[in-house]
């Protein structure tokens, strides 16, 4: 799983990352709010820890800013305030959990795995971008007209379009699709980006899926 770790201290900043990754996270760390958002645009991830106390941007700011970019992805709040109304702000912001320095890393890693599998359960049923949208449930995707999805192209779509305008790595797309089939080929992306694109074609989709085999894939409204 990636994390997008935001702290300012780079002790704690280091020591987290250790952690985290000897846990088997992938993460990215900045130092700042500002590095936060910028991110968050750019990347898709599993979810998120911000500090609350950062230079450039606050957590509370930057969070702000990824909720209001249509960013659902899990958040998790550090901070050193034990205040309810710092607890209240932040969750008005959109955090998903909160954790009080200093706190055991064993609470932090139980906590993020709550987190994200309470993000998979609560996800919305429906999702949209443009002119189409992905009926999960029925694994139905629908523009002008409908067509179905087999398992993997409708897994594949719901990544895609809960990260619009991201550019999404090969690695990053057959993590989170094919994860749980160890001996599959990553090979298998470009072969489900082409069932896609066929299906967007099919239902006269206003958006597209750019890149090419092996790179990085962008779905995205259609010039």
């Amino acid at each position: 799983m990636k994390l997008l770790l935001a702290e300012d201290e780079k002790e704690m900043a280091r020591a987290l990352t250790a952690i985290l990754e000897h846990s088997g996270y992938e993460v990215d760390a900045v130092p700042d709010g500002e590095a936060a958002v910028k991110k968050a645009a750019e990347e898709a991830y599993d979810g998120m820890i911000f500090d609350i106390m950062m230079p450039k941007k606050d957590g509370i700011e930057a969070l702000r800013e990824i909720r209001a970019a249509g960013d659902v992805t899990p958040v998790i709040m550090l901070t050193a305030k034990t205040e309810i109304r710092d607890r209240i702000t932040g969750l008005d912001a959109g955090a998903d959990d909160y954790l009080t320095k200093p706190f055991a890393m064993g609470e932090l890693l139980a906590r993020l795995r709550s987190m994200t599998r309470r993000n998979s359960t609560f996800a919305p049923k429906t999702l949209t971008f443009g002119c189409i949208s992905l009926d999960m449930a029925e694994q139905e995707l629908t523009g002008k007209s409908s067509v179905r999805l087999a398992g993997k192209e409708s897994k594949l779509m719901e990544f895609l379009l809960q990260n619009p305008d991201k550019n999404l790595s090969t690695a990053d797309i057959f993590r989170r699709v094919w994860g749980d089939e160890p001996s599959a080929d990553p090979g298998i992306v470009w072969m489900y980006v082409s069932y896609l694109r066929q299906k967007l074609q099919a239902i006269s989709a206003d958006v597209e899926i750019s890149g090419e085999e092996g790179g990085n894939f962008c779905l995205r409204k259609k010039s």
